[in-house]
Parts: C-alpha cells; structure tokens; sequence
C-alpha cells in the first residue's frame, strides 16, 4: 500500500526470531520490491523449535527533514509458527497474505518467504542488528544497516542446494520423548474378579428412532488399567507414585529371555565344526534362534517373551544344540529358577546380562558359556516391540519366521502430492504420411495412472491443447512423468509421434496458486526407450511439447472417504498448524469372536488390531488361536482437527499357514474426535458389526480405553471457525468426480507402499480401513439415506401437526397461551428474535442433562441393514461390473448402479446438513454446542438491545455488499457448521 503520499512506498522487512533481528535493504519507491536476500539465525534449544515464531515486519522508509535521521511505517506483518519450518529439501516459497497489528491499521499486499532449517557448519549465522538505545540511536543505526549486503549470500547461495542432512533439528522436531513407563505389581488382584465385580453397562442410546437391538449396543466399562481404575470416565483409587505413560491399558507380565551370545563352544562333528543355535523352553512353550555355521562363538542378541499367566512350569531350560542334517546334537544347558527372576520396572535401566557355564543334562559342568538376560517385565518394555512372542499354537514352529507376521509394528503413509500437468502445445511434428493431417493427442503417464487430452487434427506441424491434468504421487519420487504424443491412425490404431520422461524429484513444488513457468521439452525419438539424457541417441528430433508441471502442495490429498477423514491438512508441511492435542488409544481386548478358519479340527481365529489416523497406521501384535484375545497396547496420536475421526479394524491373520490368502476382516469402528470431552477416559466395548451377503451379523466386541487430551481450548474453540480444508481446495476447487478419481488413485499409492513394509499391511486392509468402495450403489444405503432425510424433516412436520392440534383447540389451555403469545410478539415485534434465540439456549441446556456418554458407533437401524430384502443385499454384493451373463442387463445394470450412487451421495449430504443442524442443541459435539449457547444467549441480549429495522437494514446491507468487501474463504459461521458431527459415524 502506498505510504509516501506520492503514490509509492519505500519498504523493507525486519526479521525476528529466538532473540534475533535482521533486516533486508530498502527498495526505494518501489510497491512490488524484490529482495532475493538470505537470512540464517542460530537455533538456541532445537528441542523448543516448535514453540518459537519467526516474525517479519514490513516498514517503510520515511526520510526526515534531517537527512541525518529515518522513521519508519509499518506496512503489515507475517507470523509464522515453528511447527511449519521445514528442510530445505522441502521449502517452497510461499506468499503470506501480510497481517494488521492492530484493528486500525491499514495494510495490503502479500510478503513472499522462503523458510527452512539446514545444518551445515560451514553456515554462519549473519550479523545480528545491536540493541538499540533510543530513538535517536535507531534511527542513525538503521540507516547505515539498510544498505549493507549480506557479505556471505554468493557463498550461501551456492551452499543452499544441496544441503546435508538435517537430521539433528529434525530429530529434535518430531522424536518423542522418551517414554517413561512404570507399573506397580498387581497383587492379590485377580483379573477374572475384577471383570466379574465391575459388570459392564450398556451404554444410553441417544435417540429412540436410532435404537437397535440389545447385542449391537455398545457397554461401558470399569476396567482397572495401569492409572487406576476407570469408573464414569474418570480414574479413581489411581496411585499417583506409579507415573506412567501405559495408563490405558491392563498390566500384562512376560518373561523376557534376552540370549546374547556364546563363547569356547566344544566341538560336535567329526570335522570338529559346530553350527550352535539355542532353543528356549519353559514347559509346553518353545523358543528356537537362528543357526550359525561352523562357529563356536555365536552372537545371537535375541529377546524371547513368554505369557506369565499362561506358564504353567517353574524352570527356564536354555538348550544350546548343533544343527544336523538328520538330528540335532545337545550342547549344553543352562537352568534358571522361575522364583529367582528379578522383576524389572521401567523407567530402570536394562538389566545387564551375564555369563552361565554350560551343564550337561545331568547337571556336570560342561565346556563353553552362555550370556542371557532373565527378567520378568510388562508390555510397557522397551524389549517387548522386538521380543518373539511365544504361545501354544507356535511352541513347535521356528518363533523367527512365525513372529515375522505376528509382531506389532507402527506404518506412516507416504506423503502425497498432486501433480498437476497443463499441456499446451506441441511444435515441429513429424508424421509418416504425408498424404494426411495428424489426428494428434498428449498421453500422460504416473506409473498406472493414464490420461489422454482430446484429439486434435493438426493442419500444420503443430497443435494446441492448453489442458490440465491431475496425478497423484508418493514421495519419495521413484516414478517418471510420461509424455507422449500419438497419432490416432484409425480405429484402435495409433502411432508414436514421440515422447518425453520428466523425473517428478526435478518438478518444482508451489503451496499457493502462483503461476508456475511454463517450459519447453525436447521429445525423443519414439524408438528411443533411454531415460538418462547420456545414453539417448546422437540424432536430433526437432519435435518440442509445451507444458506447465508442478507439484501442488497446497491441496490435502484425500485418500479417504470424505465423511471419515483422519486428516485434513495440506502436503506442504510449511502450510501445517500447531497441534490442538493429544489423542490416546489403548486397545484392550476382544471377546466372543467368531471362528475364521479350522486348526486341529476345531474353529479358531488369530486375531489383531489395525488403527489408522491421520498419516499414522498401527498393528497390534496377532494373539495366535484364541477366541478372546488380549492386546494391552496403547498407541498416540497428535491432533490438529477435531472434525476428524479414528478408525480402529479386526483382522484375522491368514499369513501363518498360507501367505497367499486374503486376511479377513472382522468388524470396524469408526470415532470422531469431536465427540469426545477433553480428559476424560472412554472405556467401553464396541460390538463388531459386518454386513454379510446374509445379513448383519455380530463377530464379536472390542474394548477400547480412548482419552482426548486439548493442549489449548482456546484453540480448540477457534479452530471452529476456521475453513476445514486448505486454502487451495477453495481457491482452485477441484470437482467431485476429479476429487473421487484422485482419491482412488492415492488409495492404490498407499496400499502398494504398505504392502511393501515387512510384515506387509496388505492392501485389503488399506481398502478396508480407508473405505475405498463407498461409492459403489447399494439399494440399501439409498433407502438408508432417504430415512435420514426424512426424519430431519420429522421436526417440521411436528411443529405443523402441532399447530395444527392448537387451531382444533384440542388442548385449551395450550391454545389460550398460544393466542397471548402471538398478541405479544405482534405487539412487541423486536422480541421475536431475542425469544427465539432465547428459546434455544434453553432447549441446550435442556438437552445437556440428556446428552450421551459415548462416541457414535455403528447403528443396525439407522444403515437399514436389519429389514434388508434378500435381493438388495445380492445385488450389493454383486461385483462390478456385474456377473450378469447377458451384455444387455450388464451395460444398463452398471449405469444404473453409477447415476443412482451419485444420487445416494447427494441424498446423504443433504441428510449430512440438516442433522448438523439438528446437533446444535444436542451436545454431540460439546465444544461447539458451548460455542452456540454463548452465541444464542449474547445474541439475545444483543437483538434485544438492537432495534429490529436497524437490525434488517445492516442484514440487507451485508448480504448486498460490494465484491470487494467478500473474501474468498468460507465464513467463520459456515466453517463452524462444516465441522459439526453427522449421523455419518454411525453408517454401516
């Protein structure tokens, strides 16, 4: 904005941070400067690095009278949080829309930044400016820093790409804490007494409409877990001595066997070599390591655990034994008293191992030394993740290839980007007859992901498209974006023109809607496959295509369902926001599941636990051939929308007998973080409801202990009012079907990159988790979806009945009120508004004393899955495209099945709306049924004091506003209606 009267300015920007303060030289009379200066501050504590704030403060140089002496304007700031800094490798450079420092003042335009963390010792820190005294002092200062260049930017310049390895300041970003884990022994506490005393409730249902049978209702708890224990969501006879980060979940013991290595092993085969391996038993439970060849100091640093409950022996038998082709030789053994075990409590320290001289079996003093490590310890063990988890099902198999698919393992989905790619034009086509016009179009080409432009007949050697395409890709980049162009010969015929292969690693990256530069590219020869530029072929080919690509950064990329989201910032991380708190998981156990297979002639199930939210996925270690699993295992997430929702699945692991089957699933469930009250402690067992080709059917429940912590409830409160995705979803939207065709895309990413990880997180359990066949029509979700709709209007179509009931005067009484009441109000119309407003506060506070006690879940007769006719769910199940045999029923089948989808997407939307209304009052979501309360009452009192014709003026007024006074962003009212909770989360 210009600040010198003249119509110009004089600006330049001072930078703050960790107690640092630089300045840029001033670009005299000039709005749109351009500096291309670089700044490095030291950082004091890494580990405080997201709690700092870089500020950038623009001024503009005013010249006294004096011209010994400066002032300065401000002319708008930028703040800008820790928790954005990004490496280098990352960095983009963004424009900051610059902000008012306070209510008056007047700023316009846009501070463009690049912002990163490096670590190279080569870099300094530059010259910081002095402290100053006074005014006086600041001025003279000032002036002589303004012009002074960086002496070090030609060398910073050079050294800015590529950098080192960032990993220190990283490491102190985003490593947790260390845990410190501890729990007191649970004696003359019998788990079996507890369960028995404590008889789980059912949990309130939240409306009559909504209610389903008894056996699909959730039950609410009163476990004793390692806080203490759990009554009405709060932890009660906890004792505070015993800190602990594992305060979600039951204490389970293990014995821990940590064999580290053997030395002076006497010599078993007539060759005189030894191939040692060491088996660990303790009764019917069987631990074997791996083998070493011809070695008599093996160093094996192996961790077995064993179930305390399940032990049933009370001596620990080490067996060193020497691999034979026909039958294994005995070495040595080492036995330990099970009484005689030290127990070990973190946060102590490991217990060191020490040396046991081997015995022979009838208890002599052989040759050779064992090291071990024997201690009893919980879950909460920092050797328990890596340990090889024994039970009865495994005591006879090798524990190193079994545990392979039954440990608990922690995934991170790759981080997802949007490519998008405008072709433009294509120069200097060479085309084989000449006696014809090329029918040209542009293939491109991520991996499996194609997409053709329209056909163009280019008359002349050139051709015009100017299309955009959308790709999705993974970092990091392993793929090459594809561009060819083909000459459409005739029907299913066409021929290669020429093609280029771009390295997606070389795009540049934008986090905003600037314009990306459009670039010219070389097309090889069509016969030419080489990627490298080195090995390409000598000849030239003139053949040039222009195209504009990038990386777009700003956009969130979906790989969910819209309706059960986990995560809703965008790719660049410099754009992300603080973390608004802490979300808590602890994943107790299951019961009464139904048998997945047959193991010795009976039914039997091995089961585990995935969780996914956000970018975040874990595992639960597979309890192997139990109907009622424990898991114990708490996981943590960081939470930076409450409008997201946790998904939690049971899988049958099929891995154990045969790698090449599907793992079945068992049952989902679904919780929205907004429907959880901060600090409080959810304990309760869901029911695992899955729908069949015969119908619903329970397979069992799961108990879970999940705790919502808020770091910030003004936080909380006002990220309400912010919009609910990225700013680029609403400046450059993207349409429902490009969005649903992305999202599919990134499903396929993320699975084919899970799948990969060792133990593989199968990409049925991607699809599974994210939903990735919700669009599919089903006759049941249609009508489930009508009834939504439907009952949102059961209010309306009451009001009407009921007034109707008061003009038939069948309640006297009533009608007399009503009359008064309608007297008063045409009487006094400026209390309409105030009454209304008034009216539904106290409907709220009404509804709180009624509100329910535990997050939505799963819902037999809002999803219309118990009433269900026979051939609806065939047809459900049916694939697609469908089996139907004739071509004619498959064609008009499947269209069918797509218009009528998109209709049942509108249908729940439109449902979606009209039940956010409905949860304002209803304490669904407590943090924003505070926020209307406060709204309706203030505007009570507010409309109260308005008069009502002022009131209807400014409220026309505003809605007839100048375009120049709208913004592009969603409304603070609308984005708070956009985060309110659906009966979505309790959709099948």
């Amino acid at each position: 904005m210009p600040k010198d009267g003249q119509g110009s300015a004089s600006p330049y920007v001072e930078l703050q941070f960790d107690h640092q303060k630089f300045r840029t030289t001033v670009k005299e009379n000039d709005l749109n400067p351009y500096w291309n200066e670089t700044f490095y501050f030291n950082i004091s504590d890494p580990q405080k690095l997201s709690h700092l704030t870089l500020d950038a403060y623009v001024y503009n140089n005013v010249k006294g009278n004096n011209s010994n002496s400066n002032s300065k304007s401000f002319m708008g700031k930028v703040h800008i949080h820790g928790t954005s800094f990004v490496p280098y490798s990352d960095a983009v450079v963004f424009h900051y829309p610059v902000e008012k420092r306070s209510i008056f003042s007047r700023v316009k335009g846009e501070l463009g930044l690049k912002v990163f963390i490096v670590d190279n010792p080569s870099i300094r820190s530059s010259n910081p400016i002095p402290q100053m005294e006074n005014n006086s002092s600041h001025g003279r200062k000032e002036r002589t820093f303004h012009h002074l260049p960086n002496p070090n930017f030609q060398q910073q310049q050079q050294q800015q790409a590529p950098f080192p390895s960032q990993q220190p300041y990283m490491a102190a970003m985003n490593q947790p804490q260390p845990q410190q884990y501890a729990y007191e022994d649970m004696r003359n506490q019998n788990h079996n007494q507890i369960q028995s005393q404590n008889q789980p409730k059912v949990a309130r249902m939240y409306s009559a409409s909504s209610s389903q049978p008894f056996e699909y209702s959730i039950k609410e708890t009163n476990p004793v877990l390692g806080g203490g224990q759990i009554i009405g969501g709060r932890v009660i006879n906890s004792d505070k001595r015993r800190a602990s980060t594992y305060d979600l979940v039951e204490p389970m013991q293990f014995l821990f066997v940590r064999v580290v290595k053997a030395q002076d092993l006497p010599s078993m085969d007539v060759t005189g070599s030894l191939d040692p391996y060491v088996e660990v038993r303790v009764g019917n439970y069987k631990g074997i390591t791996q083998h070493f060849s011809k070695t008599s100091n093996p160093e094996w640093n192996t961790v077995f655990a064993f179930s305390k409950e399940r032990m049933q022996a009370s001596i620990l038998d080490v067996v060193v034994k020497d691999k034979d082709m026909i039958k294994d030789d005995f070495v040595g053994i080492v036995r330990v008293n099970l009484h005689d075990i030290p127990t070990r409590v973190p946060p102590d320290s490991p217990l060191a191992p020490e040396w046991y001289r081997l015995e022979d079996k009838k208890g002599k003093k052989e040759k050779g030394e064992l090291m071990l490590a024997v201690w009893i310890g919980t879950q909460a063990d920092e050797a328990f993740p890596d340990a090889f988890l024994l039970d009865a099902a495994m005591s006879n198999a090798d524990s190193s290839v079994s545990s392979m698919f039954t440990r608990s393992k922690v995934y991170h989905s790759p981080r997802l980007w949007y490519v998008r790619v405008n072709i433009i034009e294509v120069q200097d086509l060479v085309w084989g007859e000449k006696t014809r016009f090329p029918d040209v179009y542009v293939k491109a080409q991520i991996n499996n992901q194609v997409q053709r432009t329209r056909p163009v007949q280019a008359r002349t050697a050139n051709a015009l498209w100017n299309e955009d395409m959308m790709f999705v890709a993974a970092e990091p980049f392993e793929d090459h974006l594809v561009l060819t162009i083909e000459d459409r010969v005739g029907p299913g015929k066409d021929e290669i023109l020429g093609r280029v292969f771009i390295p997606l690693n070389s795009v540049e990256r934008r986090a905003d809607d600037r314009m990306v530069h459009s670039r010219w590219f070389n097309l090889q020869d069509p016969w030419d496959n080489e990627i490298d530029e080195k090995k390409k072929r000598k000849d030239k080919f003139a053949t040039k295509l222009h195209l504009r690509v990038c990386l777009d950064g700003g956009y969130h990329v979906h790989d969910e369902s819209t309706h059960y989201s986990s995560d809703l910032r965008p790719t660049a991380k410099q754009l992300w926001r603080p973390s608004i708190g802490i979300l808590e998981l602890g994943i107790l156990n299951a019961s009464a599941l139904q048998p997945m297979k047959t193991r010795d002639g009976k039914g039997t199930v091995d089961a585990y636990c995935v969780a996914k939210y956000g970018h975040k996925w874990v595992r639960t270690r597979t309890v192997v051939d139990n109907m009622a699993p424990r898991f114990n295992e708490q996981y943590t997430w960081e939470v930076y929308d409450p409008a997201t929702v946790l998904t939690v699945g049971v899988f049958d692991n099929a891995q154990l007998e045969n790698g090449n089957l599907k793992d079945v699933r068992i049952g989902k469930i679904r919780i929205r973080i907004s429907t959880l009250e901060a600090g409080r402690v959810y304990t309760h067992s869901y029911p695992l409801l899955v729908l069949h080709p015969t119908g619903v059917k329970k397979m069992g429940e799961l108990h879970l202990a999940i705790r919502f912590s808020s770091t910030s409830t003004m936080n909380m409160m006002m990220i309400y009012s912010k919009p609910l995705l990225p700013k680029m979803h609403y400046v450059r939207p993207l349409n429902f079907q490009q969005l649903e065709v992305l999202r599919h895309q990134a499903v396929g990413i993320v699975a084919a990159r899970l799948s990969r990880a060792e133990p593989p997180l199968r990409r049925e359990i991607v699809e599974y988790m994210t939903d990735a066949n919700s669009h599919l029509w089903s006759m049941r979700k249609s009508k489930a979806n009508f009834f939504r709709l439907m009952s949102v209007f059961n209010g309306v179509l009451a009001v009407y009945k009921w007034f109707g009931e008061v003009c038939l005067w069948k309640n006297r009484i009533t009608t007399v009120l009503v009359h008064i009441l309608f007297v008063m109000l045409v009487s006094f119309p400026e209390l309409i508004l105030p009454t209304v407003f008034l009216y539904m506060f106290l409907i709220g506070l009404w509804n709180y004393w009624f509100r329910a006690q535990y997050p939505p879940h799963m819902n037999t007769r809002l999803s219309y899955a118990d009433g269900v006719h026979p051939d609806e769910l065939d047809e459900e199940f049916d694939t697609f495209p469908t089996s139907r045999s004739s071509e004619l029923v498959r064609h008009r089948y499947d269209r069918l099945r797509s218009v009528a989808g998109r209709i049942q997407s509108v249908v729940g939307d439109i449902a979606s709306q009209g039940e956010r209304l409905q949860g304002l009052l209803s304490w669904r979501d407590p943090r924003a049924t505070v926020i209307f309360m406060v709204f309706c009452l203030v505007a009570a009192f507010v409309l109260y004091a308005t008069p009502f014709q002022a009131l209807v003026i400014a409220t026309g007024f505003y809605a007839m506003r100048h375009p120049r006074f709208r913004h592009r962003l969603p409304s603070a009212p609308l984005n708070f209606f956009r985060r309110l909770p659906a009966r979505t989360d309790s959709m099948l």
